[in-house]
């Protein structure tokens, strides 16, 4: 897709969302389309499904999924863990201690990437830090760690190692195959983003 295809599809939903708040919660947005454009193509906003399965695993207490689908898709099936907070929920005040702080690792996930991907670029702009997104989104985690299909022969060791370590990984969650332990090495599959210190807020000014 284009980069500029992926743009319209990020900001004419997030148009939307930012039309129907009040007039105070759209003052923080201040990225130009450049700005945006720059952000979104970067990349650094994905989490590998890797990294996400092997912190559950670890029951990593920095880490926070957030499902961003509605309640119903929620109910039926969500990540281990995951919290609910529907896309056109997020500029509610109910969410802001959650979104904008700097002890856990947000990671928002959908079926897809769009949906996430508008999420994080909603609190990107509002200047909030450790918003991530997962990679691929729950299509690509059941691909990648519930299901790894097993590389060709003539694939690279590194290949056959993620292989190995996805498999691992997606046994251990409930996905199918026989459990195999982690290739070594497997840390390069597991470098997760670090959290970032949110920046001080303001005191109010005195006044009733």
């Amino acid at each position: 897709m284009k980069p500029r295809n992926l743009l319209a599809l990020i900001l004419i939903p997030m148009g939307l969302i930012i039309a129907a708040v009040p007039q105070n919660k759209t003052n923080p947005y201040k990225l130009t389309a450049d700005q945006m454009l720059t952000e979104a193509n970067s990349r650094t906003q994905f989490v590998a499904p890797e990294v996400v399965a092997d912190m559950i695993l670890r029951k990593d207490p920095s880490l926070r999924l957030i499902d961003v689908r509605g309640q119903d898709e929620f109910e039926k099936f969500s990540l281990p863990g995951a919290i609910n907070i529907p896309s056109s929920d997020l500029l509610s005040d109910e969410y802001t201690d959650i979104l904008n702080q700097d002890i856990k690792m947000n990671v928002f996930f959908s079926n897809g990437t769009l949906a996430a991907n508008q999420a994080w670029m909603i609190t990107r702009q509002l200047g909030y830090e450790n918003n991530y997104v997962l990679e691929g989104g729950l299509n690509y985690w059941f691909e990648a760690i519930l299901n790894p299909q097993k590389p060709v022969s003539t694939s690279s060791d590194e290949e056959f190692a993620r292989y190995d370590f996805r498999k691992s990984l997606g046994q251990a969650l409930g996905g199918g195959g026989d459990a195999v332990q982690p290739a070594s090495g497997q840390d390069a599959f597991t470098v997760k983003p670090v959290i970032k210190p949110a920046a001080k807020k303001k005191r109010a000014a005195g006044g009733c």
